[in-house]
């Protein structure tokens, strides 16, 4: 498929990816063109901003989730819908797994796409020494994918020079540069950027930024760059051909078992997809936390998503047959989700009566019997998982982890495995021992999770299309409800 395409990148974290990406997606988006955008990694928040700016759901694309094929098709069947899709990086150009590898980094998936790369440098404090830095990244791989760079936190008078000097240096196009936004920051907090939803005037930042890159950037050039892009297969893989078939039924792949990403998982099953299976999301402030792709094969595998509000609504959707709790910030509403005991009650109720649900980090933690604020008072919550969830002083659990299942449990048999990441500051007094959870590249693991015939709720956040059978095993089991 032909697909134009650009990534975003940059030498390190900070030095202005998202602020950038955000201003170019608006800028495109000022201009009549239908843009898709994607987030290397698995990071949620800043899909939220690419979200508010193009208006339909930015997606994750990660290279330890899922097979470089999967990548591939799960890209183009959002890039298909536009016209130029933007790719925002992570961390450094090629930080990946472990720190000592390119594994899941941002050059990882601009090789699988075979995308060419602009790199944002933040370039405060320097003039000439800006050359070496970028050569260093050109030449560090012999595919670096690098085609342009763009130089942030420059002046605009001191830019001409450094553009020549670049380009006589070096065989990449320097396509503009940012000067100094200071009104036009976007804040952070202890897991990262704050939401969009939470700061005030964002439009009117973001087309000011807009209006300021049209200045200084090369938009033209940009999209011609992303012109150049070479075409790319974009097949359905053998993991997720059934699943993305029309019939009424769809039959796993492979004769018995499983092959996926992330390992193998179970028998082959036929799953029924002749009436659709009622789950309940939760979508507010506090429960914000979720990979579209995910929700997509929910969709695909037969489940019709109901949002509703933890926060604000008094009961569960009706004729409920499963339950979803994502991640985000809880932690934050506390007080609020406390005092919500009509909507505790309904959640308790439907479990004690055998509804099935999934619940990640943010959703874990509401759960419990208990859980402590930011100001380190404890709240009543649901009181389905007996424990308390604490507030600590340090990162947890952060980054990639491979979960394998030591008992049979919703998902499957013992030895099923899927791929997913964590990033907490919270803790739980029982954080469960129903998966082994191994960090990739590194000998650290521990026990996690607690999971039974019908649930699954831990700290991890899952990616499903590392094993799909996953989320087939969970839309069945909701789809068997009787309400």
């Amino acid at each position: 498929m032909n697909l134009p395409r650009i990534m975003l990148a940059a030498p390190q974290s900070g030095s202005g990816k998202t602020l950038v990406t955000c201003g170019l997606l608006q800028a495109l988006v000022n201009r009549g063109i239908k843009t898709a955008s994607f987030k290397c990694g698995p990071d949620y928040i800043d899909p939220m901003f690419h979200t508010k700016v193009i208006g339909t759901p930015s997606r994750n694309l990660d290279t330890f989730f899922a097979p470089a094929q999967t990548v591939r098709y799960l890209f183009a069947r959002q890039a298909a819908k536009a016209e130029v899709s933007v790719m925002e990086g992570v961390m450094g150009f090629y930080d990946g797994v472990a720190g000592i590898t390119t594994e899941a980094s941002s050059w990882e998936l601009a090789d699988v796409t075979d995308t060419p790369v602009i790199l944002v440098v933040n370039a405060k404090g320097m003039s000439l020494s800006v050359v070496p830095l970028i050569k260093g990244f050109l030449e560090f791989h012999p595919s670096s994918h690098i085609r342009g760079v763009i130089l942030n936190q420059t002046s605009p008078s001191m830019y001409p020079e450094l553009k020549r000097e670049i380009e006589r240096a070096l065989p990449v196009q320097v396509l503009g540069c940012v000067p100094r936004v200071e009104d036009c920051v976007i804040e952070s907090r202890h897991l990262g950027l704050v939401t969009p939803d939470e700061l005030e005037g964002l439009r009117q930042k973001l087309n000011r930024l807009a209006g300021i890159l049209e200045e200084t950037l090369d938009i033209d050039g940009i999209l011609k760059l992303a012109e150049s892009a070479p075409d790319l297969d974009c097949s359905v893989p053998l993991e997720v051909k059934g699943i993305t078939s029309k019939r009424n039924c769809f039959v796993l792949p492979e004769a018995n078992v499983v092959e996926t990403g992330a390992g193998k998982c179970g028998s082959v099953q036929s799953y029924d997809r002749g009436h659709r299976a009622r789950i309940a999301v939760a979508r507010d402030e506090a429960f914000c936390f979720y990979y579209e792709d995910n929700l997509d094969l929910l969709r695909e595998l037969g489940a019709e998503l109901i949002p509703f509000s933890p926060l604000y609504d008094c009961a569960l959707p009706e004729q409920a047959q499963g339950i979803l709790l994502g991640g985000g910030y809880p932690e934050l509403y506390a007080e609020q989700l406390s005092a919500n005991t009509a909507m505790l009650a309904s959640i308790r109720t439907a479990i004690e009566r055998g509804v099935p649900y999934l619940a990640e980090c943010g959703g874990f933690m509401y759960l419990h019997d208990a859980m402590e604020d930011m100001q380190e008072h404890s709240w009543p919550m649901a009181g389905v998982l007996h424990g308390q969830v604490r507030k600590t002083d340090r990162l947890v659990r952060f980054g990639y982890i491979t979960l394998t299942a030591n008992k049979p449990q919703i998902f499957g048999e013992a030895g099923c495995s899927i791929r997913a990441h964590e990033f907490h500051y919270f803790d739980s007094t029982d954080n469960g021992n129903s998966f082994h959870a191994q960090k990739p590249g590194r000998k650290r693991n521990w026990e996690c999770m607690l999971a039974g015939k019908n649930f699954a709720a831990g700290f991890p956040h899952l990616y499903y299309y590392s094993n799909p059978e996953f989320a087939a095993r969970f839309v069945e089991k909701c789809r068997k409800v009787v309400l």
